[in-house]
């Protein structure tokens, strides 16, 4: 496994590297952010914004945006699915289809698909779910916030 996640990331430029190591967090808040990760690195804002693209085509990132503390701003809520394995990539493409929806993976369980549902207020909330549930055909078991844990997402990435 270690060699060949080592050939996936090898496939990276150098730059594609130090973007997807050094800007997990500290995300520059800035007028034109990606100008200054530009002449933090060395190169143009066009060459910065032209690699987040690949890597966002493919797949190595999702999105780039902030991380807000659960409820702080609007409300959101986790929701798990229970998903036969050979529907799961369609579900989960018609999940991750939705802005509202701030991430969803794969978990080993008979509820194997899990996702962060959030919005600006409750009804709005439970109408995303209840599109979701209408368009896949399958129920969406919600797991409100009842204790908050901050847990760091951001890691070092060993190249």
């Amino acid at each position: 496994m270690r060699v060949r996640i080592k050939s996936v990331y090898s496939m990276l430029s150098e730059l594609h590297k130090q973007l997807l190591n050094n800007f997990q967090q500290n995300f520059p808040l800035t007028e034109r952010p990606y100008l200054t990760i530009a002449e933090q690195l060395g190169v143009s804002e066009a060459s910065v914004l032209q690699a987040f693209n690949e890597l966002s085509e493919q797949h190595y990132i999702s999105r780039v945006g902030p991380v807000i503390k659960p409820n702080h701003i609007g409300c959101s809520t986790l929701v798990a699915m229970a998903i036969p394995a050979q529907q799961l990539a369609a579900v989960a493409a018609v999940v991750s289809s939705y802005p509202e929806v701030n991430h969803n993976y794969e978990r080993e369980n008979d509820f194997n698909l899990w996702f962060v549902v959030i919005a600006e207020h409750a009804q709005h909330l439970q109408s995303v779910i209840a599109e979701i549930e209408q368009q896949t055909g399958f129920s969406c078991m919600q797991l409100p916030l009842i204790a908050d844990y901050f847990i760091n997402l951001g890691f070092a990435l060993e190249w």
